[in-house]
This record gives structure tokens, sequence and C-alpha cells, in this order.
């Protein structure tokens, strides 16, 4: 499985970005989980999803303001974020995993794509 992300830019605190990931290849694992890292600190869980029924979790800091979502028949999985703020500034990753570790912990994805990077003014 490869992992494709986009959509990551500038823009203003309370502005919207639409975060995608293209998956391909054979073998998808369960659950895709988007995370973000910033520069010295430990990767952090944003959001997951579950391929086959679409459920999903959000970390606190972006429950209620972000959504993810995925399309089986494009092999793509979306992450709406609204009302940003500038402590969302970070390289998000999204990853596939099995959740063997649980679903919110970066070691249960294996399978991590090119981070983009989102920038949030103030």
């Amino acid at each position: 499985v490869q992992l494709q992300a986009s959509g990551g830019g500038l823009v203003q605190a309370g502005g919207s970005l639409r975060l995608s990931c293209a998956a391909s290849g054979r073998t998808f694992r369960s659950y895709m989980g988007w995370f973000r890292q910033i520069t010295g600190k430990d990767r952090e869980f944003v959001a997951h999803i579950r391929w086959s029924d679409g459920s999903s979790s959000y970390a606190d800091s972006s429950e209620g303001r972000f959504t993810i979502s995925r399309d089986n028949a494009k092999n793509t999985v979306s992450l709406q974020m609204n009302s940003l703020k500038p402590e969302d500034t970070a390289v998000y990753y999204c990853a596939s995993g099995s959740g063997r570790f649980g679903i919110r912990e970066w070691r249960s994805y294996d399978i991590w794509g090119r981070g983009t990077l989102v920038t949030v003014s103030s």
C-alpha cells in the first residue's frame, strides 16, 4: 500500500482546509489515521476511520472542528478541518494500520504517507 497526502497550505485562523489521502496497492489495513507533528514533538493523533463501516474517532483537540471521511470507491480518506487555530500548525500525515496497539497509537500504523504542511496564521 502506498499513501499520498495532499491539501496542506497556509490559511488564516478561523479558516478551513481539506486534506486528502489516496491509497493505492493491493493490501489495505483496517484503519486509516491522520496524525500531525510539530518539529521536536511527538507525533500526535488527530482522527481515525475504519474502512469497513466508517466508524471514526477524534482527538479532543480536533473533535467538533475536524471531520474524517472515506470514499471506498476511490480509496481516499479526507480530513476536513474547520475553525483552524494557530496551534493546528503542523505537518499532517495519513497512515494505514491494523490498530494493533490502539487506534490512537502511532505504532498501530505501519504505512505512512509523506506529510503535508498546514500553517495557520494568527
